[in-house]
């Protein structure tokens, strides 16, 4: 069975020879596949936001590892999943790639299952972090809402009553200029709390949840501000 023919992997090496094996290899198991005979031109193809990179660390010029941490550094390319491919490599290399973020390495020669092997794995390793991280954006979201909602709603009826106050104020056929300032003050306060609540929501960077209802999450704001 071939794997989703949308998947596209960049190959990043000097040798064009080893780039058609690998090529042929993965383009017949279902994959699109770009590649790229220097780390320059790898780092402009990864801009094209491949699923995979196969990444020589003996390369002339800028090499893998350097190649490795400018996409891990990337905030475009950080999540794109490198499998390190060397034939003849030092251990502390291998360390330094895996250390600096890469999925994967695999030694020159390889076969085809073990090659292909690696490249599932780090593809559903993939595929599995984009839905972790998509389920935690949608509850952060929902979070964010149910804590606007929790914390704005008292200040705003305070707004609306205060409101009907004033209009109520205002049809009188003697109006008090002292309880409209006084009402006024109220709505002040209400748009202070109000202004208070966003911008902590704003400043928010490693959010702290509680429990809300009915398995639904919040914000805890109040220990947000108090670390």
């Amino acid at each position: 069975m071939k794997e989703n023919p949308k998947k596209h992997i960049l190959i990043i090496e000097d040798e064009p020879a080893f780039i058609e094996v690998v090529k042929f290899v993965l383009e017949n198991a279902g994959f699109n596949v770009i590649s790229a005979l220097n780390g320059e031109e790898g780092l402009e193809k990864a801009r094209l936001l491949p699923d995979l990179i196969l990444l020589d660390i003996m390369m002339p010029g800028k090499n893998g590892l350097q190649v490795c941490k400018e996409l891990l550094e990337n905030e475009k390319t950080k999540d794109i999943p490198i499998i390190l491919v060397t034939a003849k490599v030092a251990a502390d290399d291998i360390r330094i790639g895996l250390e600096a973020g890469a999925f994967d390495y695999i030694k020159k020669p390889f076969n085809k299952i073990e090659l292909l092997a690696r490249v599932k794995t780090a593809l559903k390793y993939s595929d599995a972090r984009k839905i972790t991280l998509d389920v935690e954006k949608r509850n952060m979201f929902t979070a964010t809402v149910v804590t606007a909602n929790h914390k704005i709603r008292q200040p705003l009826t305070l707004m609306n009553l205060t409101s009907a106050a004033i209009k109520r104020e205002l049809e009188k056929d003697e109006i008090s200029k002292e309880v409209v300032l006084k009402k006024l003050k109220f709505l002040e306060i209400a748009v202070k709390e109000i202004n208070e609540v966003l911008k902590q929501l704003q400043n928010i960077k490693d959010p702290v949840f509680s429990e809300y209802t009915n398995d639904i999450q919040m914000i805890d704001v109040d220990n947000e501000n108090g670390k």
